[in-house]
């Protein structure tokens, strides 16, 4: 019976210590800075320690809704003047509906492909289309590359980065280092 009781936990010791011995994703040393400073530093702004001055309150989980993408609510900012067919978070991609001024036989209908959440020129794809109508009804449907595709992506991107800065500058809390190896135990910030 001692027997059994003993393979049973060496056996328990040796499953978890054979799951510890793989390589872990993401942890390769190159990508890490040698100076403890700067690792800590890096891994609190990457989510990845703790503070010891916010142990013990509540914190939320990390969200990923359309009000958090700064593109998203940017995009949606910029062209909340015309009507929307189909605005998808999930799904990447904003439609709107055809937009004209009520003197004009001419429409214009905006399509935007959220390409990755980076707010960079390449993670937006914008089509614009136009659609021109004679009297009789008869539309003809096109899609124009021009000085408007270009505006329209340079204003969502302006909006986008002022987003992000608010963003950035509201969440950013100093870490603090306390320098235990000299005699004053001043903290120094980084």
């Amino acid at each position: 019976m001692n027997f059994i009781k003993n393979f049973t936990i060496l056996s328990i010791i040796l499953l978890f210590l054979n799951s510890c011995g793989g390589k872990m994703p993401g942890a390769d040393a190159k990508k890490f800075p040698p100076e403890p400073e700067k690792r800590v530093k890096k891994n609190l702004e990457e989510g990845r320690g703790f503070r010891l001055d916010t142990l013990g309150q509540q914190k939320g989980g990390t969200f990923d809704f359309a009000s958090s993408n700064e593109l998203w609510r940017a995009s949606l900012d910029v062209i909340d003047f015309m009507p929307l067919t189909s605005a998808n978070y999930s799904g990447g991609i904003i439609i709107t509906d055809w937009y004209s001024d009520s003197s004009s036989n001419e429409a214009i209908k905006v399509t935007i492909r959220f390409l990755s959440n980076e707010v960079a020129s390449n993670s937006l794809a914008i089509k614009i289309f136009y659609r021109k109508c004679d009297l009789n009804l008869n539309c003809k449907v096109s899609e124009k590359r021009g000085n408007l595709t270009k505006e329209l992506m340079k204003k969502i991107l302006r909006q986008a980065a002022i987003y992000e800065k608010a963003k950035k500058d509201k969440n950013f809390k100093p870490y603090i280092i306390t320098d235990i190896s000299s005699d004053s135990n001043k903290p120094k910030e980084n």
